[in-house]
């Protein structure tokens, strides 16, 4: 399990833990062969995405939203601990989610929910930039509801509804946040969650998560704090070479991808030839900006249309 931070600098993977089924912490003896501390006992997922965000938040890490898929959102510990740090969230719940409404009097499913839904209660909104263009999707927002947890907290509870406007997909999200807030704000924060998946694949691709060969727990600790380590340098870098040109619209900013391809070509392979692989990054980091140019306006054209 990890831990990913997203800002408007950039986004990595920042902690992790591993999972251990209730099969591996009740068998000490296999335990011990793995090199798993005895103090180690049974934590459920959210649990330990719990520990990781206190472990952030204790460090001095500046936070204040949280996001998640509805694994953790379906757990009201999880919401109850976040809560408990001031922290707001937007978490995707499952569509048999039973959302409380009058003060917890009535449970509903959120989908029947979305399914009584009025036309005007949508909106379109773009949930954030993405490779191909803005992501819109259109969103129904249902202020002040979810109020049987902590209904004292001082914040609100609201209940959050995304439809794909091509296929129609339905995305619950239960939220909270400890003072008033906008539905833009609410929807830019459940965008956020892709940077989670863009930085697996930059963590696979460019520094070998995925290329750990281990089978202690020692020995995945370390490969994998290694590994977050490079990842976090990459994402520091590109970060701040953003603050180079930031006008420059002919290419793409730097990216984590294209920051390991500078450093091998700097550093760990011979510089006689820096000046063509230097063209090479140029190059490449003008095509995509043109490819994506393309995609935008395709894309708002598509929205645009009647």
């Amino acid at each position: 399990m990890f831990l990913g931070y997203a800002s408007a600098g950039g986004h990595t993977l920042i902690d992790r833990r591993v999972y251990l089924p209730a099969s591996w912490t009740d068998d000490r003896d296999r335990c011990h062969a793995a090199g798993v501390p005895d103090e180690t006992e049974f934590a459920t997922r959210s649990q330990l995405a719990a520990d990781m965000i206190t472990a952030a938040l204790d460090a001095g890490v500046p936070a204040g939203w949280a996001t998640a898929d509805e694994a953790y959102g379906n757990s009201a510990a999880f919401r109850a601990h976040l809560r408990g740090h001031a922290l707001g969230y937007v978490l995707a719940v499952s569509r048999s989610h039973l959302v409380p409404l009058d003060g917890g009097k009535t449970r509903v499913r959120a989908d029947r929910i979305a399914a009584d839904l009025p036309a005007s209660a949508w909106q379109r909104r773009s949930a954030g930039a993405g490779s191909k263009g803005p992501r819109f999707y259109d969103w129904a927002w249902l202020d002040d509801v979810c109020t049987d947890a902590d209904p004292d907290d001082g914040g609100r509870h609201s209940l959050l509804i995304r439809r794909n406007t091509t296929t129609g997909e339905l995305a619950f999200y239960r939220c909270w946040t400890p003072r008033p807030t906008t539905l833009a704000q609410l929807v830019r924060v459940a965008g956020i969650r892709w940077t989670v998946e863009e930085a697996f694949q930059a963590a696979k691709s460019q520094v070998g998560l995925d290329q750990h060969q281990v089978r202690r727990w020692d020995s995945w600790h370390r490969f994998t704090t290694l590994a977050l380590a490079a990842l976090a340098v990459l994402a520091i870098c590109a970060a701040d070479a953003t603050d180079d040109d930031p006008t420059d619209t002919t290419l793409i900013k730097l990216t984590v991808n294209e920051i390991r391809r500078l450093i091998n070509a700097c550093i760990i392979r011979p510089i006689s030839d820096l000046a063509h692989r230097l063209h090479w990054s140029g190059w490449r980091r003008q095509h995509q900006a043109r490819a994506r140019q393309s995609h935008y306006t395709r894309r708002l054209n598509l929205e645009l249309q009647p």
